[in-house]
């Protein structure tokens, strides 16, 4: 099992994304693995390449990598075969650096050992998993979450699809600014709504006279989706239109097929009120591995 080599993936992008859930049907890829990631990159000018990882003529990991100038970075990935032995995962992202240079990689499951050098603190990512049926999740929201969610469906909120995409990215830019942090550039937003736009679902909450309080957006990818901006103001957070609208958001998610909810990062640094909520939906907080510079082995 210890005699394996990386080479191109050179099927398309539907056949990326079939081999993703064929290699790990208990678990989606990140968004960071999917093709239309892929082709978003490449629009922006960047290089971007799919491998394979083959054993005795059998696929046991996949790898998108994404290239700036000479470094090759690899996020959320690689994506390996369940049962495959950290050591031989190890091996395997120090042969893939051996093939392609300069490599960091984010793993999504923490990779440790000689050869693997962390650079940053690993993270912890709520997953919550919409395999359930709708009575089972709701049964495993934390109470007080369950409860506003109940007090926004008797409030008289309205949901519906959000048709003004550049509506949701100004509010989010507002509150990226007011709270400090940084996202993706609203240009991944806009190119991922060109390139795959059955595959952004763009949600809003209103209240009975029309005014819009809240709004979110949701990138799907193959199995999986991932929480990708969420907005409230001040009359949506008294009413828990988020609430509601991450709970509808789940139940239409997984009415097309979706398992895995990635609702993003819940450590320190997110805020504990953030965190509370993620948390309070049921989901689990999963540790990635630690950013980390990769030795050619």
């Amino acid at each position: 099992m210890d005699r394996f080599s990386w080479q191109e993936f050179g099927e398309s992008a539907q056949e990326w994304e079939a081999a993703l859930a064929a290699l790990t049907p208990a678990r989606a890829a990140a968004v960071q693995q999917s093709a239309v990631y892929g082709a978003i990159a490449q629009a922006a000018g960047r290089r971007v390449a799919r491998l394979e990882l083959r054993c005795d003529g059998r696929r046991i990991g996949l790898v998108q990598i994404i290239a700036r100038a000479r470094l090759w970075l690899i996020s959320r990935g690689p994506v390996f075969a369940p049962g495959l032995s950290l050591a031989l995962q190890r091996k395997a992202l120090r042969g893939l650096a051996r093939r392609a240079g300069l490599v960091l990689a984010t793993p999504d499951a923490p990779i440790a050992g000689f050869g693997v050098i962390p650079l940053v603190t690993p993270r912890h990512q709520a997953i919550w998993d919409l395999a359930p049926d709708p009575e089972v999740l709701r049964a495993g929201l934390a109470g007080k979450w369950r409860n506003r969610l109940r007090t926004a469906e008797r409030g008289g909120l309205i949901l519906d699809r959000e048709p003004d995409l550049e509506d949701v990215l100004a509010h989010d830019r507002t509150q990226q600014a007011a709270r400090g942090y940084r996202a993706l550039p609203a240009q991944f937003t806009r190119n991922w709504a060109r390139i795959a736009p059955e595959d952004l679902l763009a949600l809003r909450v209103e209240t009975g006279d029309g005014q819009r309080i809240a709004a979110g957006v949701f990138l799907i990818h193959g199995a999986g989706a991932s929480y990708h901006i969420g907005w409230s103001g001040a009359e949506g957070r008294a009413h828990g239109a988020h609430n509601l609208m991450l709970w509808q958001a789940a139940l239409a998610l997984r009415a097309r097929g979706v398992r895995q909810l990635d609702l993003g990062a819940v450590d320190g640094e997110a805020g504990a009120g953030r965190m509370r909520f993620k948390l309070g939906t049921g989901a689990r907080a999963e540790p990635l591995g630690a950013t980390c510079w990769v030795l050619p082995g």
